[in-house]
Parts: C-alpha cells; sequence; structure tokens
C-alpha cells in the first residue's frame, strides 16, 4: 500500500511539473553527408558555421535549421576562419584562387581572388586585431615539391584587389595580432607587420629571417634579435601570445631553438629558461597571461615524453620552474589548463614514476593530477568527499574527447572532468565524471562512466552525455549535485548514437547546445549534428535573491586569496535557484578588490640584470653584474640610489599602503657594483688583460687517438667551448672551455673503443665500447646517459652508427655477430631496434630535404646470399626493409654528394669501372665519359666535389705505384655527361688527390698537375706544378711569383711568362693531417700554404709558408719554413706553428697576415702534432696537440686577453661604407678580368678592416649583396660534351666524333624548343645576361609534336631559355648561385674499387648532409682518407699506415671508421679520417689488374 501512494504522489509529482514546465529540451536533428568539421560560433550570437566535406553551412538559429552560405560555391570550401576579435567577420578559402569574405556573420559573402592557392604550411589569414578589414593571406604556388611564397593584404576587408605583400614570405603577422598588444604608436599598431622571409641568397630554412615594415614591404627593416644587435638567421616560426610577439629560431648543427620575446615589435630579447634545453618540437607554448607565458619544454626523449613548466616575468624573458614531471604525448600536447575567467588557478598533471618511465620507455606512466591556486607557485593534490580523503586524478589534453576546453567554461568556478580516485589516473574507460563548484577545490562524482558535458547559462545548467553508444541525454540545474534524464526517442531521435562533440556558445551563457554523433557503423555509419534548447526548462528568471558573492580563491580558513594584487569575487547563481540566468551573451564580470603589496607581486628587476635564485629564493645580480646607471659612478667611486632588484609586475593593482615596497630604491656601493663585473660603466670581465693566456694539460698515454669539438650555435645558449678526445688508453676526457680544465667521461670502467660526434648536431656525442653498451650526451657533454645496442660492435672496421639528418633519435647500428654484420636501425635513440639487413657492409640514410619522399630511404650494401665473398648488391628501402628494391648489382661502392647520389661498380664485361649517378635516390642514369677521354681499364674514381651543382670526378690515368695521375672531369648539372676539366692531376697511393676548392668563394680551386707525363709513365720522378681556377674549373693557370720577401733572400728565378718561375703549393698528397686546407669558410679570400717558388714544387722540407688575401689572385711569403695554421675569429687571428721540429712559440697576426707577432707558450720545446679551433674558426682559443719532454699535452692558448680583441666589432650592416664601421666590402675578381664579375655578378663580402682593434665574435653574414649581374664573356662558359679547349681558348669539336643531340633536352615535357649545339655550355654557377651569349646559336628549332607551341613561344629570350634547355633538373635550377657558394666547400674523396675492405672506410657511413645550407662547409678533402686496398693481401699493411698516420691503430677493435658532413663536424673529428663526409667526397673505387 505504501508502495502504491509513493507511485501516485511521484506520478502528480510529474503531471504537475509537465503542466508548468517542459520536463525535457528540443531537440532538432540535422543529418549530414561527412563528418562536420571547423564548427564555430560567432561569438555573442546563435549563428554557427560549419563544414561539411568541402560545402560550408550556416545556422542563424543555433543549429535548428540549416543552408548553404549564400554566394559561396559548394565543394569549394577548403576552409573557414573566424575573425579571433570582431564577431561579424570570417574568411572562406577556396582549393584554388577564389575565395570569400563575410562580415555580416556569413550571411553574405563577397567574392574575392588570388593570383596562387593559399598555403597548406601554416593558418593561411593573419588577422588585425582592432581594424577588421586589414587581412594578410599567405599563398604559395606549388610545383611538385617545390613551393614558391607569396603574401597578400588588404585594408578594406577585400574591397578592392588584394595586393602583394612581399614574395618569398613563408609567415606574416601584424603586429597588432592581439587586442592587449600595443607597438606604443597609432600608426605602427595599424600598419606594422612582421614576416619570415627566406633568405637573401638561399632558399633553406636555415637562412629564414625575420623583416618587419611599416609601409607594405616597401622598405624593409630586420630586426637586431641578439644580445650583440646582429640580425638571427634560421627563424623557424612567429607568433602572438597576449602582450608578446615571440620568434623562434634555430642554426644548422642543433635542434635547440632560440626564444625572442617583444613587447613592442620593435625591442628583443633572447629568453631564458633556468638551465633547460627548447628544442625544435620539444616545446609547448601554453595558454598565458595577460602578464606572463607558459612553457612546457621536453625534458626526456620524445618516446616517453614528461616536460617541465616554466612561467615568465613580465616580459616574457626570464623562466621559473613551475613544476617537473609534466605529462606530454609525442604530438607535444601538454595535460595543463588555466581555469577559465579565474586569475591564478592552474591544473597539471605530472608524473609521479618518472624515474622508471626515463629509464624505460615502455613504462606505464602514474599519473597524478594537481592544482594549484597561486599561479603554479605551490601544487596540492585535488580532493573527493566532504573530508578530502581521497585523491582525485583526471584524464587532460593528452586524452581529450570533446572539442573546446577540458575542465573549464567562462561559468565561474564550475569544472568538471572524468577519471578516478586512488593512488594515480586509471585508463579513461574505467573512470566516472566529476564536478566542483569551487573552482577545483573541492570535488564530488556527478556521473559513472565518462561522459562528454558542457556548461550553459552561466553555469545554472550541466549537459552531459555518455562517452559511448547511447539513447539518453542528461542535464544538472544544481551544479551536478542531481541530474535528470531523457530517451532521445521522446525527444524524436531514433536509435542510438555515438556523441563526439559537445558544445554550446564560447561565452557559456545560453541554454541552447550542439552535438555532433554518428549512427550506425561501417557503410551504413550516418553524421547528424543535434540542436538541443533547454530554454523551456523553468519559467522563471534569477531574481537578485537567487545570485551569491562567490570569491574565485580562499585560503583555509575560507578568506579570499590575492593574484596580481587583487582579490576576484563573481556574483552567480545560487546552486540550488529554481531559475535560469537566462542573460545570453553577457560574460560574467569579476570584482576585484585590491590587497596589500606582499612579495609575491614583485619580480626581478631584469633592466637591471637581476635574475631569480632559486636557492637562495631572492633575486641577484646575473652574470655580468649589475647594471650601473648613465650619470653615475664617474669616478668609480662613492654611493648611489640604485635598484634593489625587485620591480612591481606590470598590472598589478596592490595597495603600497601597509604593504611591502620591495622595489623601494636602496643605497648602492659604485666600487662594489663596479667591480662586481661587467656592468655598463666596466667591470673586470670587460677588462682586457692585455695579455694571451696558456693552459698546459698532461695526460697519461703514448698519443692521443681522436678529437672532436661540439661547437655551440648561435639558438645554443651559453658560450661554453666543448671538446671530447681520446687517448690511446682507452679512456675519453672532455673539456668545456676549449682545453683549460679536462675531465674523464665516466664509462663506469668501460673501455671507449671510438667517439662518434653525431654528424648533423653538434650537441650530441656518442662513446662505443666493446660491450653492447654505448654512452651518449645531448647536452655538449654535461652529462652522460647509456643505451643498449643489439650486437657488440663490428670487428671489420666499418661505420658502426649512422645518424639522421634531422631525426635526431634515429640511428642505425652496424654490429656483429660471429662472422656476419648486422645493420640494426632505431626510432627512439637506441631504446628499440629493427633489423634491416644481415650481412651488410654499409647502410645509411639517404634522406635530403629537397628530395621528394626520402624522410624514411635507406641503402644498403649487402653480400650476394649473404655469403661474405659474394658481389655486392646495392638495395634501397622507404620503410626500414619491410620492403625492398634492388637498385645495382656488383657495387663497388656508393657516396652522397650534395644532391647527387654517385654509384661505382664493374661494367658487364667486369674488365673495368663505370659511374652512375640518382637526383632523386629512384633512377639512376649512366655517366657519359668524353669520347676522347680513353681510359681503357678504369681503375679508380676519387669524386672531389659537387658543391657548384657539378661533380668534379678524378679519374685515374697511371695507377703505378709512384707514378699515379689522372684526369679531372666535370659533369653537367645532372651529373651524367663530363666534359675534360683539367688532365694530368697529382694522386697518390692511398687515394689523395691535390685538388682543393676555396672555401667561402666561389670557383676557385688548385691542383697540382703532373708536368712530365712521359717520363713519369717510363718509371720516372713526377714533377708537380700548381694551377688555379677562378671559373670552376673552365680554365686554369699557373701561380704567379710572389714579391720577394722583406726580410730574407730574394727568389732565384725572375717573374716571366714561360712557366718557370711561379708559386707551387704542397697538397693533400703530402699532408701530415689531410684537414689542414688552404683557406676557411669565415675568413672570406684568405689562404694559406706551404711551397716554393721556381719551376716545379720542390721538397716539403725546403719550403716556406704563403698566403694570400684577394682569393688567391696575388701572394706573398709568410715565413721561412713549413708552418701549420689556424684561424681564429673569422680571420682576425691566425696562429702559425713550427711543423716537424720542437718549438716553444707561435706567430699570430691580427691583420690577415700584413705582420706577425711572436708568443712563447712554454719554456720547453714543444713537438707540435696539430693546431686546432673550433670548426666556425669564430674562437679566439686555439689548441696544440703533442709532446713536451714525451709528455702527451695539450695546450690551450687565450687571445681573448688581447687589449686588440678584447671589444666586439659593430654590426658589419651597421654604417656600411662610412669611416665608422668595422667593415669594408670586398669584391673577389678574375685575376684576367678589367672588372669584378665573376661567374656573370659581382659579390660583395664583408670583410674587417685590418686596423680596427675588435673582434668578430658570432659568424657574421659574409656575403653581403650581389651587386649586378653581368653581361656575358667566354670565361663564363666552358666546352660542351665532345668539345676540347683550343691554345686559343675557344673549344672544337674533337676530330672524328659528333657533337651531342641538341634535340635531347627535348624528353622533359615542358621543353617546346631548342638552340643547335655551339661547342659551348654554360658554368652552372654563372648567372650572366646578355653579351657573349655561347651556348645559343641565332636560332631556335622546335621540338618533334610541338610546333604548335613552339609557334606561340616563339620569341623567348635567350636567358630564359637556358633555364629551359640547359639546366635539366628543376630542383637543381632552381637554387641560386649563393647555395652553390655554400656548398663550395663540399669535396674529398671517395674511392670506389674492388677488394674494398674492412677499416677502409672511403664511404663507409657516406649520407648526404643536405648540403645546400651547411653554414661551414667541409674542409676540402681530396682523397681517401682510409686506405682502399684493390689485392686482399695489401689491406694488412696499408691499414697499418692509415692508423699510425691517423691515430687509428690500437689493436683490439680500437678502430672504427665514421665519415663526416661539415666542416664543424669533419673537424670536430681531430683523430680519424677513416671515412670522408659524403659531402666532401669520397674515394669510390680502385681495381687493379691483378684482379681483373
Amino acid at each position: 500500500m505504501r508502495q502504491l501512494l509513493s507511485l501516485l504522489l511521484l506520478a502528480l509529482a510529474s503531471f504537475t511539473l509537465a503542466k508548468d514546465k517542459k520536463a525535457a529540451p528540443a531537440v532538432e536533428e540535422t543529418k549530414f553527408e561527412n563528418l562536420p568539421s571547423n564548427l564555430f560560433y560567432f561569438e555573442d550570437s546563435d549563428v554557427v558555421l560549419l563544414t561539411d566535406g568541402s560545402t560550408s553551412y550556416r545556422s542563424a538559429d543555433a543549429g535548428t535549421t540549416w543552408s548553404p552560405l549564400k554566394g559561396v560555391e559548394k565543394n569549394q570550401v577548403m576552409s573557414v576562419l573566424k575573425h579571433p576579435y570582431d564577431n561579424h567577420y570570417a574568411v572562406a578559402l577556396g582549393f584554388h584562387k577564389t575565395h570569400w569574405v563575410t562580415k555580416d556573420q556569413g550571411e553574405s559573402w563577397t567574392e574575392f581572388e588570388l593570383p596562387e592557392p593559399p598555403t597548406l604550411s601554416r593558418p593561411p589569414v593573419a588577422f588585425h586585431a582592432s581594424d577588421p578589414d586589414r587581412m594578410l593571406v599567405l599563398a604559395a604556388a606549388c610545383l611538385g615539391f617545390e613551393c614558391k611564397e607569396s603574401v597578400y593584404y588588404t585594408t578594406d576587408g577585400f574591397k578592392t584587389e588584394p595586393k602583394l605583400l612581399r614574395e618569398d614570405a613563408v609567415a606574416c603577422l601584424w603586429a597588432k595580432t592581439t587586442t592587449i598588444f600595443t607597438t606604443g604608436y597609432k600608426d605602427l599598431d595599424a600598419d606594422q607587420v612582421l614576416c619570415i622571409v627566406r633568405g637573401k641568397f638561399s632558399a633553406f630554412t636555415s637562412e629564414f629571417r625575420l623583416l618587419s615594415s611599416s609601409d607594405f614591404f616597401k622598405t624593409e627593416h630586420e630586426p637586431s634579435l641578439s644580445a650583440d644587435d646582429r640580425p638571427v638567421s634560421g627563424i623557424m616560426n612567429l607568433a602572438s601570445v597576449k602582450s608578446y610577439i615571440v620568434a623562434a629560431a634555430k642554426s644548422e648543427g642543433t635542434t635547440e631553438l632560440a626564444m625572442y620575446v617583444s613587447a613592442d615589435a620593435t625591442h628583443w630579447s633572447r629568453a631564458q629558461f633556468s638551465g633547460h634545453k627548447l628544442e625544435e618540437d620539444a616545446y609547448t607554448l601554453l595558454e598565458s597571461t595577460n602578464y606572463s607565458m607558459q612553457v612546457d619544454v621536453l625534458t626526456t626523449k620524445p618516446t616517453s615524453p614528461m616536460g617541465v613548466l616554466l612561467t615568465s616575468n613580465s616580459n616574457g624573458t626570464f623562466f621559473r620552474k613551475n613544476v617537473e614531471h609534466t605529462n606530454r604525448n609525442m604530438r607535444g600536447f601538454v595535460d595543463f589548463e588555466k581555469i577559465q575567467n579565474i586569475q591564478g588557478i592552474v591544473m597539471v598533471n605530472t608524473v609521479s614514476n618518472w624515474e622508471e618511465v626515463e629509464k624505460k620507455w615502455l613504462a606505464d606512466k602514474e599519473i597524478k593530477t594537481q592544482i594549484s591556486f597561486d599561479d603554479g607557485r605551490t601544487w596540492q593534490a585535488m580532493t573527493v568527499g566532504k573530508d578530502g580523503d581521497k585523491e582525485l586524478h583526471l584524464h587532460s589534453v593528452t586524452d581529450q574527447r570533446n572539442s573546446g576546453r577540458i575542465f573549464s567554461s567562462p561559468a565561474p568556478g564550475i569544472v568538471m572532468g572524468v577519471g578516478n580516485t586512488g593512488k594515480f589516473l586509471g585508463s579513461y574507460d574505467e573512470g566516472d565524471t566529476y564536478v566542483s563548484d569551487d573552482a577545483g577545490l573541492t570535488w564530488t562524482r556527478a556521473l559513472r562512466s565518462p561522459h562528454l558535458y558542457e556548461i550553459g547559462d552561466q553555469g545554472a545548467i550541466l549537459v552531459a552525455i555518455e562517452d559511448e553508444e547511447t539513447d539518453t541525454i542528461k542535464w544538472s540545474l544544481n551544479h551536478g549535485k542531481d541530474w535528470a534524464e531523457a530517451e532521445l526517442k521522446d525527444l524524436g531521435v531514433e536509435g542510438k548514437i555515438k556523441p563526439l562533440a559537445l558544445t554550446t556558445t564560447p561565452d557559456s551563457t545560453s541554454l541552447k547546445f550542439l552535438l555532433t554523433a554518428t549512427k550506425g557503423k561501417g557503410s551504413k555509419l550516418q553524421h547528424f549534428v543535434y540542436a538541443l534548447d533547454f530554454e523551456g526548462l523553468h519559467e522563471k528568471k534569477c531574481g537578485k535573491k537567487d545570485f551569491e558573492e562567490w570569491y574565485a580563491r580562499t585560503d583555509s580558513k575560507g578568506e579570499p586569496t590575492c593574484i596580481m594584487g587583487h582579490t576576484q569575487m563573481f556574483r552567480r547563481r545560487k546552486a540550488d535557484a529554481d531559475c535560469f540566468v537566462d542573460d545570453e551573451f553577457r560574460d560574467p564580470e569579476p570584482i576585484m578588490e585590491d590587497c596589500k603589496c606582499s612579495e609575491l607581486d614583485f619580480e626581478c628587476d631584469h633592466e637591471k640584470n637581476f635574475l631569480w635564485d632559486a636557492e637562495a629564493k631572492k633575486c641577484v645580480a646575473g652574470e655580468g653584474g649589475f647594471k650601473v646607471p648613465e650619470g653615475v659612478c664617474e669616478g668609480g667611486k662613492g654611493k648611489y640610489k640604485g635598484s634593489s632588484g625587485y620591480v612591481l609586475i606590470p598590472g598589478n593593482t596592490c595597495s603600497r599602503r601597509g604593504g611591502l615596497e620591495l622595489d623601494e630604491e636602496v643605497e648602492r656601493d659604485c666600487e662594489e657594483d663596479l667591480g662586481g663585473g661587467g656592468g655598463e660603466k666596466g667591470g673586470n670581465d670587460g677588462k682586457a688583460s692585455g695579455k694571451i693566456a696558456t693552459e698546459v694539460t698532461k695526460f697519461k698515454g703514448e698519443r692521443f687517438l681522436e678529437y672532436y669539438y661540439l661547437e655551440r650555435k648561435d639558438t645554443n645558449p651559453g658560450s661554453d667551448e666543448t671538446v671530447i678526445m681520446r687517448t690511446d688508453r682507452r679512456e675519453a676526457w672532455i673539456s668545456r672551455d676549449h682545453g683549460k680544465v679536462w675531465r674523464q667521461v665516466d664509462t663506469e670502467g668501460e673501455e671507449v673503443v671510438a667517439i662518434y660526434p653525431h654528424q648533423y648536431l653538434n650537441d650530441a656525442v656518442y662513446l662505443v665500447t666493446p660491450t653492447k653498451t654505448v654512452y651518449y650526451s645531448h647536452n655538449f657533454g654535461k652529462t652522460f646517459s647509456s643505451f643498449e645496442a643489439p650486437e657488440k660492435p663490428n670487428q671489420d672496421r666499418l661505420q658502426i652508427l649512422q645518424f639522421h639528418p634531422t631525426e635526431k633519435n634515429w640511428l642505425i647500428w652496424t654490429g656483429g655477430k660471429g662472422d656476419q654484420t648486422i645493420a640494426h636501425v632505431s626510432t627512439k635513440g637506441g631504446d628499440d631496434w629493427e633489423t634491416l639487413l644481415r650481412s651488410v657492409r654499409k647502410c645509411q640514410f639517404v634522406y635530403r630535404e629537397d628530395r621528394e619522399g626520402s624522410d624514411q630511404l635507406i641503402y644498403c650494401e649487402q653480400f650476394e646470399d649473404e655469403d661474405p665473398d659474394g658481389k655486392i648488391v646495392l638495395l634501397s628501402s622507404d620503410d626500414f626493409f619491410e620492403h625492398k628494391k634492388e637498385l645495382k648489382r656488383d657495387v663497388i661502392n656508393f657516396a652522397t654528394m650534395a644532391e647527387y647520389i654517385v654509384v661505382a661498380l664493374r661494367d658487364k664485361d667486369e674488365q673495368s669501372l663505370k659511374v652512375d649517378t640518382s637526383i632523386d635516390g629512384v633512377s639512376f642514369a649512366d655517366a657519359q665519359f668524353p669520347s676522347n677521354f680513353k681510359v681503357p681499364h678504369q681503375q679508380a674514381y676519387t669524386v672531389l666535389d659537387s658543391s657548384t651543382h657539378a661533380v668534379f670526378l678524378h679519374v685515374t690515368v697511371n695507377n703505378r705505384e709512384d707514378s699515379e695521375y689522372g684526369s679531372i672531369v666535370k659533369s653537367n648539372s645532372n651529373g651524367t655527361s663530363y666534359v675534360l676539366s683539367v688532365g694530368e692531376v697529382n694522386r697518390n697511393a692511398p687515394g689523395y688527390v691535390d685538388f682543393e676548392k676555396m672555401l667561402g668563394l666561389e670557383g676557385v680551386a688548385i691542383v697540382n698537375r703532373v708536368a712530365n707525363v712521359k717520363e713519369t709513365d717510363g718509371g720516372s720522378k713526377k714533377k708537380l706544378k700548381t694551377y688555379i681556377t677562378h671559373n670552376d674549373g673552365a680554365d686554369w693557370a699557373l701561380i704567379p711569383r710572389p714579391k720577394d720577401p722583406a726580410n730574407g733572400e730574394p727568389y732565384e728565378c725572375k717573374a716571366s711568362n714561360d712557366g718557370k718561375c711561379n708559386l707551387h703549393l704542397h697538397g693533400y698528397t703530402e699532408r701530415k693531417d689531410p684537414r689542414d686546407t688552404f683557406s676557411s669558410p669565415s675568413a672570406v679570400g684568405l689562404m694559406i700554404g706551404t711551397g716554393n717558388v721556381g719551376e716545379f714544387l720542390g721538397y716539403k722540407k725546403d719550403a716556406d709558408t704563403f698566403a694570400t688575401r684577394d682569393g688567391g689572385v696575388t701572394w706573398t711569403p709568410v715565413a721561412p719554413g713549413t708552418w701549420m695554421w689556424e684561424y681564429g675569429d673569422q680571420g682576425s687571428i691566425i696562429v702559425i706553428v713550427k711543423e716537424g721540429e720542437a718549438t716553444d712559440m707561435v706567430l699570430y697576426s691580427l691583420n690577415e697576415g700584413f705582420s706577425w707577432e711572436p708568443y712563447t707558450f712554454s719554456d720547453v720545446g714543444m713537438m707540435v702534432e696539430d693546431i686546432t679551433t673550433v670548426p666556425s674558426d669564430t674562437s679566439r682559443n686555439f689548441m696544440l696537440w703533442g709532446k713536451i719532454k714525451g709528455d702527451l699535452v695539450s695546450v690551450n692558448l687565450d687571445f681573448s686577453g688581447l687589449e686588440e680583441r678584447s671589444k666586439a666589432c659593430s654590426d658589419p650592416e651597421l654604417d656600411l661604407g662610412s669611416e665608422k664601421s668595422d667593415y669594408y666590402l670586398w669584391e673577389p675578381k678574375h685575376p684576367l678580368s678589367d672588372d669584378n664579375c665573376l661567374f656573370g655578378h659581382v659579390s660583395q663580402y664583408h670583410r674587417k678592416k685590418t686596423d680596427r682593434q675588435c673582434y668578430n665574435g658570432r659568424e657574421i653574414r659574409h656575403l653581403h649583396d650581389v651587386a649586378q649581374n653581368c653581361s656575358c664573356t667566354r670565361r663564363d662558359f666552358e666546352c660542351d660534351y665532345n668539345y676540347e679547349r683550343q691554345t686559343d681558348g675557344s673549344c672544337s669539336l674533337v676530330p672524328g666524333l659528333s657533337p651531342p643531340d641538341p634535340a635531347a633536352v627535348c624528353a622533359k615535357k615542358e621543353v617546346v624548343e631548342y638552340y643547335d649545339t655551339t661547342g659551348y655550355r654554360r658554368i652552372p654557377l654563372t648567372t650572366c645576361e646578355g653579351g657573349q651569349e655561347l651556348d645559343y646559336t641565332s636560332r631556335t628549332r622546335p621540338c618533334p609534336g610541338r610546333e604548335e607551341e613552339y609557334n606561340k613561344k616563339h620569341g623567348i629570350g635567350g636567358f630564359g631559355l637556358f633555364f629551359a634547355i640547359v639546366i635539366p633538373v628543376a630542383a637543381a635550377a632552381a637554387v641560386g648561385w649563393w647555395v652553390w657558394q655554400n656548398w663550395e666547400a663540399k669535396f674529398g674523396s671517395i674511392r670506389l674499387g674492388d677488394g674494398f675492405q674492412a677499416g677502409a672506410g672511403g664511404g663507409y657511413g657516406a649520407f648526404d648532409r643536405d648540403a645546400p645550407w651547411i653554414k661551414y662547409p667541409v674542409m676540402a678533402l681530396s682523397g681517401i682518407v682510409a686506405v682502399l686496398a684493390a689485392i686482399p693481401m695489401v689491406v694488412g699493411s696499408l691499414w697499418r699506415t692509415a692508423s699510425t698516420r691517423f691515430g687509428r691503430g690500437g689493436g683490439g677493435g680500437a678502430g672504427y671508421a665514421r665519415p663526416f658532413t661539415s666542416r664543424d663536424s669533419f673537424q670536430r673529428g681531430r683523430g680519424d679520417y677513416a671515412i670522408v663526409d659524403p659531402d666532401e667526397g669520397e674515394l669510390l673505387g680502385e681495381e687493379s689488374d691483378e684482379e681483373v
């Protein structure tokens, strides 16, 4: 009976409710063909837009009805972008050139057109924050893999045709991108634009620059971002964050980024991250406040991502640690959210078992949720229940299931989430739905199981739907304490739905919601949008009594707490009020009350160089000391009023009355502040000692086996110069200060058998042990970790480790198991390994930025049938050998050189070698040698260089011991057709060739030629002469006789034109250290060499030392005898030291060698084996390596104390051309030219004035400008295929041969015409126009079958046709001459030969280094660095020779070969040259008569 009564009462209550109010929301269902995307509301309205496939729809009634956009073509919309600050504007972008704009919330649309489609690589529209009619559109015209970007602008909302802002801009934004940012000037706020643009002479990312303009790039300015007021290149990203503009830059050779911040778009500062490393794809810029930025930085490997949360000071430049071990995922999302509309409350997920996760990447994370109520200064657990005895953990951003924010909305204090109670966070499916109405302080379980949820009517209604297939909708009217529900079928919806997203208006003031969901599965899957309207649930509108005063933050006693100097209070509807706020589109406004100032209201005075000391918990003077204001302490003594080290945080409203005043000036001592180091008025570290400092360190052992520089790049903070080396005792030592202080690397007792610096990243180095354990560092050797390799290192002296150019954690390990070598790959930095192939000789990544689809491309040389005595097969794979493709059989070796992949293999009759070349890594073409170039049995090739879009290949003609020489042939731009450049070029038995290019200048090279070929062929000793070219090998000439020494005997011969009195230089074939090149890329125009003046090159022991300052045109004597040399500070310091005899002194020059000063570094003689400095030659420190009294020593020479090199030079671009500037513009020239034209243009380089007493410091951009293009002359051309140079300089067809078929270019579809052959072809470097265009005839001919197109095109200029005909590879043609100049140093030698044995090295481990954007090209290396023997029984003795010379003996597997990929990596490897950089060139092979 009692039960029946209850049912009757319930029925009566239900009847009453139904009579007074609607029992459930109204629902409207709309079906779409595709999953709706890009759904958004126009702020403060019921207008919603979404896109179905490529058609966009609009609803003016919160999703109840939908219609396609009026005036916008169906099936043509790529994306719709809403203006972030104006609720009427949006842009609909089409796939092609037609686009649309609305200014009335999508009710009408206006069409506009751009010349190119929108870019797909970045957000294509940049909006102006205060003027909605001002917009930038980023467009890109793409042809295959290459895209040309342009930016267009409008100032009238596209009423008129958009105008071109700038070409080659990859990203742009208005300075006024956010409402709270200001430049401080009204006109700049309106017009200033910042853009990332491609480099002046290079299209590669390392040269991207930041430019600013306030007149739409009629004029432009490059801001000075760095502390030395110099521009920064390598700008990767540009963003506006609240009141800041942020630019991120990355240098070549590192993954570390530098972040530059500006609060006015004019003054920039580099952000400091408290010792944490900001890396590409390893940091996340989080939601920030008006007074600080939040950044989460990855601190682990990407496979087990965790980070550290950092918060900046008010100007965004100094970040302090908030919380460690934050939970991240591999996509860079971070479990972090600020509670919306409330200052100071932050939720974050951290990993409690972080130590286990760091060690084991497969370990499950134990995640805990923490909350802070004071801007991250302190953190606490979240709790459930009245007693708070249960910890609550919630799924956050890394597990996002709904759209928009995870936890909060503008509704004051209402926070929701899915998670569980317990020790740590469980799986999402096992979680429940929780709610808090006090901003996360306390929580209650709202619903069992995970739900999608949304908050409306300022928190008066919460809506939820289960996150799985369901037929029920739920809602709460009392902050989640109680829930009502309705079945969808009762609301007119048939069947179950799978919810995907639940949303409402951005301000959460509406009673209307939108639900995106699907029905069915597989082919029957359907897509719907549901409009949910709860307006009828209550009749009543809330009155004053229905609201409460709620403080956003309270302490344990319930008292309100302060953030930024005030409390925050909201008037919000009471949880149990029976009403709706029903005040649509009116955001809840907080009421502020100022507090007394406390310590939390102040920050360090960074303007005066005060930084936060976490240990002392106070602000202290940073490095360089306190910055003394101008006008005080003139005498250096006395007292003055100065900064306390604190300032009030800008925007803080605290009341000073009765509160702390930490920023009140204090009395300071002049002597203390000035003496504390480096203030603006001076300081100890700013005073030069006037002396060169020396530091000698002794080591146990007999010799240094190898040493490498881990050089910091511009985007790496700090100034330390790291050297790591290994002695013959198998100990690794490291110095962080260029050899002044050394410490042994702790390898836990393991021997170190090889050091592998990362080929592409300067901060990474690997130490190989005889076991599977490998020690590594990714922070310049500051700390070392370890991983286990799949096998022990191979014992065949093959390259053990290979590196990927862009993926830091991708490694290839070649280990040994029994008699078999096995290659493995890891994509997790050594934490996991997968087998690639067995019985390999080498495997390497063949990625290159402009080689499409090469991200995972790997080449492997494998023995046929896995038989070590079998032939070599070259295989490729782009999926880690899940599938593979055979490229070539019977391969001798392969090498990657700039854009070329060169393979040497036996020809079909196995009587000779042949060369095949590929550019795309997929298809190969046979190399065609000149028909008059007859070498019946081609025994060896040496690839010398490919830096100028042409391969220089040395083909051995005479291979008899001590009589070796050959011819250098030069290819066309696809590496297949060769012409003779110069013959009789000297080579030695190990494979070195006397060929060297000048670094930093285009087209200058030096060779030694055998002058007595006939006698040499008969067994006589070679007589050598030195020749130089200034036009990339088209012409060669003897080096003119230098002037007689100022102090010393005059030369015996007199200058003449009979070739009997010239300068001859010793080349690679006689160098003890092949890295001792003539030149440096940072010392433009300078070369040093040893040699003699006479008819032929003499003995090295009788040589003197010479130098040139004008790119090899004129030479002067430097010092009698043979000296080793090194360039420092980009050529402003040159140091030379005696070679081959004990010495206690060096000579140095501060004026490019015009004068020399002695410096005694020891009181006893030292036998110096080598002199080194950082690979970029920018340091003022040098190292001497050798022995003193039998002890192994290193000597540091520090020139930074010299008064002449204690002050930084000015910006090279500043006041250029005036007496005030420290630099002048230098123009190289051809010695036979009356003008300064080289390669069809006049190049201008920055060079420091030799009389200026300052140092260059950070690497400068040497190339200032290409002043002009010149008219073509004979020097811009070389002889075509089958043509040879005559004595008068002309090119004539070789008798009996046919000219190349000029119509061959018609094989390319885009070519419609061709010129007849003239016998000349352009040097690939030249940019000349008009004049003597020797490669063109007076008429063109149509390609067969393209006569109609030819007639339409007839009349095209010769210069345009040059690009269509002469250069057959589009990727090569697209790169400018300056990039070729950058490639200029990419040479060396690779030998490909039969009998390529273990330890030979010659190309093992060689893979491409993205040559075009290497900042410091590799040192010129023109011969094999290891020994490649033709006969197996000769290998042993040859290896002993190499190991003695290059420090690769030692027994017990002490020597392992490795490649070098830039001058940086090559010079870091001062000790082992078993493998030369593939970009530099490798010795490809050698066959011997005995083997055939």
